[in-house]
């Protein structure tokens, strides 16, 4: 293998089933489901029967996973698509009596489209993550794994929790994709070394230090192998807000957003060996190149933000459909022309073709002195569901390259090609604003954090009497190890910081802790010789039903680091 383009699609959203549906709840995981879990299994195999491999690195949440795979999902789904069919409908029956022949046209275009995917996830048998396990298994795709629940790994306070979100992230990647995980995508590429540690926030803050040790040791420990870290953290330069960014509007994509760094031990056109001064364990970290995602992920120059493209924020009501293309970067949502899905897909096959001369542009500079390599990760949702137009982008590219000899490759296949010769320590960091931590830790958020901090402390407390005690006290444990796990997700904090579902996030924390503490409770009960009472068991079992993720949790995966084989 010479010098790869190893595309990333890091895929996640919280628990949302069983807790609510509109405008924020099981919603969200069902437009996602329509608009880019299908529409990119559509491309993968629409590529594989063409004989080309798609070569994406995916990860899928374990949290994701569960939920995809859940009886209560197809239930959503199944309602969800009636609801689009009838909107459809309505719509169209609505610009029929006004005459507007261009939007009834659009409402036949997404009646079309939404048949379209629910006979795809017909004919997969409603099996999301299976189908990605079949696609990886037969070397199209590798799939990675994720924490459990996206927990922010480098603010959790406890290393046991650092090991229940990995230990479960492994073993629920092998029960849904029959291996474990080689790889890993750190939450918010948030990455943390060995050393003194000290609480940020909450009573310990600034009182009690620890040593603590690098987060490649806690991966090497659970035998993951690699994960992908942003590019500011290698080149100690400026990092870039992913987030700021993270629906692009502006003038069509020009000339490249950057030049390619200077070769070196710092590039990120390599992967390295991480390793903390000191510590037991190592694992290879993927560097973010700068330049091929600022050109989908900037304001002013990624590709999203073409004039042509459908108009994310502008929707008719009632129904929710959008008929309107991004127009200019006025912001003025009056202003929106109709969208031509013709004219976009136009727009689709040049930027594909301008994206693909960056790559070869930036390998041929990159490996200038000997191979070099592409990590391009970006957010799977923003393919389809941010970006419309997204998933047909993902395919004229994989077809472009296929042409112009332009070698990809998963990860893993990269790394079994050339393992790394350098060894670098990393210093903390994240791909927020800033490069740090504030998008998760805030004035906004820290009050999360003290209770995150307070749910950890007496979860390791119990987990010192588990073994001996009874098996109500166990299966209570294990209730309360999955809200702590729900509380953990950094999904909260960023909802919280954006303000995008602020009144969502805080009622999902403060509902995980209380539902935490009473499970806490219960168990301190149980350990003392109290028997569980009615009312506790019919909890417990609510509990068990609403929160039904990671069904073989095993607390104590808290204190053992090395997964079973």
């Amino acid at each position: 293998m010479g010098s790869p383009f190893c595309l990333v699609l890091h895929t996640h959203l919280p628990m949302v089933v069983n807790h609510g549906r509109w405008p924020h709840g099981s919603d969200w995981l069902c437009e996602a489901a329509f608009e880019c879990y299908l529409p990119l299994l559509e491309t993968a195999h629409r590529l594989v029967a063409d004989g080309i491999a798609p070569k994406w690195t995916v990860n899928l949440s374990p949290v994701l996973t569960e939920q995809l795979a859940s009886p209560e999902f197809q239930k959503e789904l199944s309602f969800y698509y009636e609801n689009v069919r009838r909107a459809c409908g309505e719509s169209r029956e609505y610009f029929a009596r006004e005459g507007r022949k261009e939007l009834v046209r659009l409402t036949e275009f997404w009646e079309e489209f939404y048949e379209r995917m629910w006979e795809m996830h017909r004919r997969i048998g409603g099996d999301i993550p299976g189908t990605f396990a079949d696609l990886g298994r037969a070397g199209q795709i590798e799939i990675m794994t994720c924490a459990a629940t996206h927990g922010y790994l480098p603010l959790l306070s406890r290393d046991e929790s650092i090991h229940l979100q990995l230990r479960a992230a492994v073993e629920t990647h092998r029960r849904h994709f029959g291996r474990a995980p080689r790889g890993i995508w750190l939450p918010e590429c948030a990455y943390r070394p060995r050393y003194e540690w000290t609480p940020p926030t909450g009573r310990d803050s600034g009182r009690v230090r620890w040593v603590r040790p690098g987060l490649e040791e806690m991966l090497a420990a659970h035998g993951l192998e690699y994960f992908v870290a942003d590019s500011h953290l290698v080149a100690a330069g400026s990092p870039v807000f992913l987030y700021r960014d993270y629906v692009p509007a502006g003038a069509p994509a020009g000339e490249p957003v950057s030049s390619v760094p200077a070769s070196g031990a710092r590039s990120p056109y390599a992967a390295y060996r991480v390793a903390s001064r000191g510590g037991t364990g190592s694992a290879v970290a993927f560097i973010r190149d700068p330049r091929t995602t600022l050109q989908v992920w900037s304001r002013g120059h990624g590709y999203p933000g073409e004039y042509a493209y459908l108009e994310f924020h502008k929707k008719h009501f009632p129904g929710g459909l959008r008929f309107w293309r991004i127009t200019d970067n006025s912001g003025d949502l009056g202003r929106k022309a109709v969208y031509e899905p013709d004219a976009a897909a136009q727009k689709v096959g040049l930027q594909a073709r301008h994206f693909v001369g960056l790559v070869q542009t930036t390998l041929a500079e990159a490996g200038a002195g000997g191979p070099a390599l592409v990590c391009s990760p970006y957010d799977a949702e923003l393919f389809g569901h941010w970006w419309f137009e997204g998933p047909a982008w993902l395919e004229q590219i994989a077809r472009e390259m296929a042409r112009a000899g332009v070698e990809r490759a998963t990860l893993g296949e990269a790394l079994d090609a050339a393992p790394p010769q350098a060894t670098l320590a990393l210093p903390e960091g994240s791909w927020g604003e800033g490069g740090d931590h504030r998008v998760w830790l805030n004035r906004d958020t820290e009050w999360t954090w003290d209770r995150v901090y307070s749910a950890e402390a007496e979860w390791v407390e119990h987990l010192a009497r588990a073994a001996q005690a009874p098996a109500d006290f166990k299966r209570v444990l294990a209730q309360a190890t999955r809200e702590l796990l729900l509380l953990q997700a950094s999904d909260w904090q960023f909802l919280i910081t954006t303000g995008s579902a602020r009144d969502y996030a805080e009622r999902r924390v403060a509902e995980h802790y209380a539902e935490f503490k009473r499970l806490s409770e219960l168990a301190r009960g149980l350990a003392g010789g109290e028997a569980l009472s009615t009312d506790d068991a019919n909890t417990l079992r609510r509990l068990e039903r609403q929160d039904f993720c990671f069904p073989d949790l095993e607390p104590a995966w808290g204190l053992a680091p090395v997964p079973a084989s």
